[in-house]
C-alpha cells in the first residue's frame, strides 16, 4: 500500500477563529475526496509552541509545514508590489476589495510573490478593514493621534502612513504587540474587530474608532515544492478546497466582525464610528503618501482597482434591495 501524503496546516490563532475552522474545511473537504491517501495535521497557533507570527512564512518555504495563511503585508519587503495593497483607503467597500483580490489584481500579486517565494498562491482569506483602538483617548481626528505610539503590521507603506497621521509607528511582530499592549508600554494598535477581540486587546484599550483605513487579505500559501510533487487530483483537489473555504472563510468573517464588535462594547469600551466629514480629515491627511503611490506602482495596478468599483457598487445594490 502506497505511503499516504502528509498535509501539515497551521496558523497564529485559535481554533475557533474563521481562519483556523477554514483550514479544518480544506482538511475535511480533502480527506472526503482522498481518504487515506493523505494524512492531514494542524497546527492552530504557532504561537502557543514559541513562534513568533511571522514565522509561519518561513515554517511554509522551508517546507516544515505544507499549507499556511499570513498577511499579506508581512511579506512587502520581499515583495514590494504587495505595498499596494496596503495604500489606506484603497477599497471603499468590501465587495469592492473582494473582486479586486478575486480578480486580475489579485492574480497579479500571486505571481509577484511566487517569483520571489517558494511558494503556491492558491487563494485569500479576508482579514478585513482595519480600525484604530487606544488607551489613552478618543479618536476622532488625526490630530487626536499625536505622538502615539502604534504598533502597525511589517510594511514601510503602512508605517508612512501612521506617520503622516501624526503617530509613531512601530512594525513590530504581533507576539511583540501583544505582550507590550498588556504592559501599557505602547498606546494603540490597529487591526479588525476581529482580531482586537480574538488577542484579548479589548480588555486593554478602551477606546476604539472605526476608521477602514486598510484592508487586508491574508495569502493561503502552499510549499511549492511539495504541491509542485503531488499527483494532479491532489492539486485540484487543493484547489477546489481552498476555494470553498475562501467563501466559507469570508462569510464567517462578517459574522466574527459583528459579534467581536458586540464583544468590545460589553466589555465597557467606547466604539467610536466618525462622520464624513471626521473621516475626509483621515483620507486628506495621507494624501501624499497615496500621490507618491501613483509614481511608485504605475498607473495599471490603480486601474486593476478602479476597475473593480462598478462591480462592487452591483453587490452593494442588490445587497440593498
Amino acid at each position: 500500500m502506497a505511503k499516504s501524503i502528509k498535509i501539515r496546516m497551521g496558523g497564529y490563532g485559535p481554533p475557533t477563529t474563521s481562519f483556523s475552522r477554514s483550514l479544518k474545511l480544506i482538511g475535511d473537504t480533502l480527506s472526503t475526496r482522498l481518504g487515506d491517501r493523505i494524512g492531514v495535521d494542524y497546527v492552530w497557533n504557532i504561537m502557543d509552541s514559541g513562534h513568533r507570527a511571522e514565522e509561519i512564512l518561513m515554517l511554509v518555504e522551508n517546507g516544515e509545514m505544507t499549507l499556511g495563511y499570513q498577511s499579506s503585508s508581512y511579506l512587502t519587503d520581499r515583495v514590494p508590489e504587495l505595498g499596494f495593497v496596503d495604500l489606506p483607503f484603497l477599497f471603499e467597500h468590501r465587495d469592492q476589495a473582494r473582486a479586486a483580490i478575486d480578480g486580475e489584481l489579485g492574480r497579479f500579486l500571486s505571481r509577484s510573490i511566487e517569483a520571489r517565494i517558494n511558494y503556491r498562491i492558491l487563494g485569500y482569506f479576508e482579514n478585513g478593514f482595519r480600525h484604530i483602538s487606544n488607551r489613552l483617548r478618543t479618536v476622532r481626528t488625526p490630530a487626536d493621534l499625536k505622538a502615539m505610539r502604534i504598533r502597525v503590521l511589517p510594511s514601510e507603506v503602512q508605517a508612512r502612513t501612521f506617520e503622516l497621521l501624526g503617530a509613531i509607528p512601530l512594525r513590530w511582530d504581533l507576539t511583540e504587540a501583544i505582550a507590550a499592549i498588556k504592559a501599557g508600554t505602547i498606546d494603540a494598535q490597529e487591526n479588525p474587530f476581529a482580531n482586537t477581540v480574538t488577542y484579548g486587546v479589548h480588555k486593554f484599550h478602551r477606546f476604539h474608532t472605526i476608521t477602514n483605513h486598510f484592508y487586508i487579505s491574508r495569502p493561503i500559501f502552499l510549499n511549492r515544492a511539495q504541491f509542485d510533487a503531488w499527483p494532479n487530483d491532489l492539486q485540484s483537489a487543493m484547489h477546489d478546497a481552498i476555494t470553498k473555504a475562501v467563501a466559507f472563510q469570508r462569510e464567517l468573517a462578517i459574522a466574527e466582525d459583528r459579534e467581536a464588535r458586540a464583544a468590545i462594547e460589553a466589555a465597557g469600551c467606547e466604539i467610536t464610528a466618525l462622520t464624513p466629514q471626521e473621516h475626509a480629515l483621515f483620507r486628506q491627511a495621507v494624501d501624499p503618501l497615496l500621490q507618491d503611490a501613483r509614481r511608485t506602482y504605475g498607473a495599471d495596478m490603480f486601474e486593476m482597482v478602479a476597475a473593480t468599483k462598478q462591480v462592487a457598487a452591483g453587490a452593494v445594490a442588490m445587497n440593498t434591495t
